[in-house]
């Protein structure tokens, strides 16, 4: 199916996903220049107050681009509200999404119709991401206008169904947008997602080893160097299950083969203690084997694109024998 017209400004046909402390304007704002769509969590701007001084910016930074750029207009931008009930900030960042007109609203843990009608209401779409057809299923009826399919090989609270299994349920019986995450990190996986059935790339852990990516270099390197097989997936660190750097986990004394189960009643997205998970215990998805380098968000985006093109003009060719 066609996208709707709010991603008729994409130049790539990705989302670059909401990075817990990693995503700030910087990141958010080189993102939507290269044409794709950039976005953050909400609560990585704190203290709340500071979610309409990032708003404030990335508007108008955006705007001003636009202007000047007429030929390459910018990307729309999203915010990730986590809509689980830990979030006591919810209401109050909503009402800031509201001011700004957020074009894209992405939600996880939890869909709240009340929520999409409000978006719906300033003119921008939601975006609800799922790790099973159930969950999807539940979020369409509640008015999500999208699903993010989160598979296996995802970063951060990844799930563990195939891509090829996720996307294939999905697309049976629904018919707006689909993005598909997990261990995407080239061109080739972009057109693969698209192959699949999904119209959108969701890519999350190569912009980790982005210059503006708000990580310290340690986690930039983690990235850089890891491969599939440094990644450990476990619910200890948040309550949910999720993929982490394995250095990240032997660096804070405990063994990654050996965690405890964690405790779903603990789990507290505003919170310190969940901060000083992500912030300590560094999440990171699969495909980070295809990162070989530090740079510009800007650039490695102009690299998917390249490598997009060329997987398409391959493809032809093989689809031509």
């Amino acid at each position: 199916m066609s996208l709707p017209p709010i991603f008729a400004k994409l130049r790539l046909p990705v989302i670059g996903a909401p990075l817990f402390i990693v995503s700030t304007p910087d990141l958010v704002i080189a993102q939507c220049k290269a044409g794709i769509v950039g976005s953050f969590p909400a609560l990585n701007a704190r203290p709340q107050a500071v979610l309409d001084e990032w708003l404030h910016r990335i508007t108008e930074e955006l705007a001003a681009w636009d202007r000047d750029n007429p030929d390459r207009p910018a990307a729309p931008f999203a915010v990730n509200q986590i809509v689980h009930r830990s979030n006591d900030r919810l209401e109050q960042d909503m009402a800031t999404c509201a001011k700004w007109r957020v074009p894209i609203v992405i939600t996880s843990l939890g869909a709240i119709p009340e929520l999409n009608q409000a978006v719906h209401g300033w003119g921008g779409i939601t975006l609800h991401d799922v790790i099973n057809d159930r969950f999807a299923r539940k979020a369409v009826e509640k008015g999500a206008d999208g699903i993010i399919a989160v598979a296996a090989g995802a970063g951060g609270h990844a799930g563990t169904l195939s891509p090829f299994a996720l996307v294939q349920e999905i697309r049976d019986w629904f018919e707006g947008p689909i993005a598909l995450s997990g261990a995407i990190a080239n061109g080739r996986s972009i057109l693969a997602a698209q192959a699949m059935g999904a119209d959108i790339a969701y890519i999350g852990s190569p912009f980790i080893a982005t210059e503006e990516a708000n990580a310290e270099a340690g986690y930039k390197d983690g990235i850089v160097e890891g491969r599939a097989n440094d990644i450990v997936y476990s619910n200890f660190f948040t309550g949910v299950h999720g993929n982490y750097l394995k250095r990240s986990i032997e660096a804070s004394g405990l063994d990654p083969a050996n965690l405890p189960e964690g405790d779903l009643k603990t789990m507290n997205f505003g919170g310190e203690s969940a901060k000083k998970a992500w912030r300590d215990i560094w999440g990171s998805g699969q495909g980070i084997g295809a990162i070989d380098r530090v740079q510009p968000a800007g650039a490695f985006i102009a690299e998917l694109g390249k490598e997009y093109e060329a997987a398409k003009a391959a493809l032809r060719q093989k689809a031509a024998l």
